[in-house]
């Protein structure tokens, strides 16, 4: 069993993409498929099962990973003892959920690779009620989650900021020349949601349900831009996070209708597992993610 397959193994674990592990490491797809083959020879067990062109762990994979994580980060914690952090190198893995990869971290990645060039960062868009699941299984190192405050024995939370959510139509919808608005001004009106078990989706529910109303329809989505475009066409009132639509706005495609949702507070959150070493790529990180977000939020409130 040699360094590089373990490596490998943790790369292919993260992406579940052989050619996107290729691209992150440098070889060609065949040399980590070889890498994969021969690690599973020498185990006498599949790491990987192969559905279709989807990829995923074994449960003999995934204890396998909990292992290969705690070896590669006493690894890292060794080379780190011995070398100048201002020459990181190494593998750096994030996830999230759509929005935030989309309008939260790109500003954050840049930033990072123009300080540690020598990283290798990977990236993994994933629903935001399995992020946490990513930190136990060792699949990343950092997630990134919108929720509501989160309490976890297990995970270092820490939020970030606070994001606001409105409702959003198109100029020319019945309601957007409104000031005020009433609940019964909803009835007949068609929401542009995200699907169910998106924690915010579950907030917006909450919020109805408490006032009486449970007749609503709604039209389930699995991402913002869609959500954006339907919205744009007139079909229906788009509940959405302000970052998302900064854009629209700005062009007059979509506007803001006068309404609160009470009591919904939802967070941009970073998080990490509270066991694992913290090595000088993964503080590095953080403390990016930290300064970018503090602009913003001053910028907020210029």
């Amino acid at each position: 069993m040699e360094l590089r397959q373990l490596n490998t193994f943790r790369t292919v674990a993260s992406t579940l993409n052989f050619s996107r592990a290729a691209e992150a490491l440098n070889y060609v797809p065949s040399n980590v498929t070889m890498q994969i083959k021969a690690l599973e020879d020498e185990l006498g067990v599949r790491l990987f099962d192969r559905l279709g062109k989807q990829l995923v762990l074994t449960t003999a994979g995934k204890r396998f990973l909990t292992h290969v994580q705690s070896v590669l980060d006493k690894l890292d914690e060794a080379r780190s003892a011995v070398h100048d952090n201002e020459n990181l190198s190494g593998t750096l893995t994030i996830s999230a959920n759509e929005v935030l990869c989309a309008y939260r971290l790109p500003v954050v990645f840049q930033l990072f690779r123009s300080r540690y060039p020598g990283v290798r960062l990977i990236f993994r868009s994933v629903p935001n009620q399995e992020l946490k699941q990513t930190l136990f299984e060792g699949t990343a190192d950092v997630v990134f989650m919108l929720d509501e405050t989160i309490l976890s024995s297990g995970l270092a939370v820490e939020p970030l900021m606070e994001e606001t959510f409105r409702f959003f139509v198109a100029p020319d919808h019945p309601l957007a020349k409104r000031t005020v608005l009433q609940l019964e001004d909803f009835h007949g009106e068609v929401f542009l949601v995200n699907e169910k078990g998106c924690t915010y989706r579950t907030m917006f529910d909450r919020s109805f349900e408490k006032k009486g109303i449970d007749d609503i329809t709604y039209l389930e989505f699995q991402n913002a831009e869609a959500i954006k475009q339907c919205a744009i066409t007139r079909i229906g009132i788009a509940f959405l996070p302000e970052i998302t639509v900064k854009a629209e706005v700005e062009r007059g495609e979509l506007v803001a209708l006068p309404w609160q949702i009470p009591d919904l507070h939802v967070y941009t959150h970073m998080a990490w597992h509270k066991d694992k070493w913290l090595s000088p790529i993964i503080l590095s990180f953080i403390e990016a993610a930290r300064e970018v977000i503090a602009i913003e939020e001053e910028n907020k409130t210029v």
